[in-house]
C-alpha cells in the first residue's frame, strides 16, 4: 500500500481529505502560485503530499487566521522562502534558549506523572 508521500492524488481525493470543495481548489490554483499540481498526459491534475500541505496551510491562513487572499499569498510565499527566521545570531540564540526552557518544562511535567 502506497503512503501519502508516494501517492498521486486526484482533485476529488484532495477535496475529501481537506474539506475544500473542488471548485475552490481550482480557484486557489489560479490565485496561489505555490499551488501547482502536476498534470498527466490526459491533462488530469494530480497532487503530491507537498501540494496537500500547501492546501492545508492556505485553508488555515484564510479560515482560521482570517487573512485576505493577498495576505495569505504573501505569508505563504515568505514561509516557503524561509523568511521569518531569526535575523541575527542573538535572536537565534534567544529562540533556542526559549525552546530549551519549554522542553525542560514539558519534561518536568512528564516526570511528575
Amino acid at each position: 500500500m502506497a503512503t501519502l508521500e508516494s501517492r498521486r492524488l486526484g482533485i476529488a481525493e484532495v477535496s475529501e481529505m481537506t474539506g475544500i470543495p473542488v471548485h475552490m481548489l481550482r480557484q486557489w490554483e489560479a490565485r496561489f502560485p505555490q499551488l501547482k499540481p502536476r498534470r498527466d498526459r490526459a491533462n488530469h491534475r494530480y497532487y503530491t503530499a507537498e501540494d496537500v500541505e500547501v492546501v492545508r496551510r492556505i485553508k488555515q491562513l484564510l479560515r482560521q487566521e482570517k487573512m485576505t487572499t493577498e495576505g495569505a499569498k504573501r505569508r505563504l510565499a515568505q514561509e516557503l522562502r524561509g523568511e521569518g527566521r531569526p535575523a541575527t545570531r542573538q535572536e537565534t540564540i534567544d529562540l533556542i534558549e526559549k525552546i530549551e526552557t519549554e522542553a525542560r518544562a514539558l519534561l518536568a511535567l512528564l516526570d511528575d506523572d
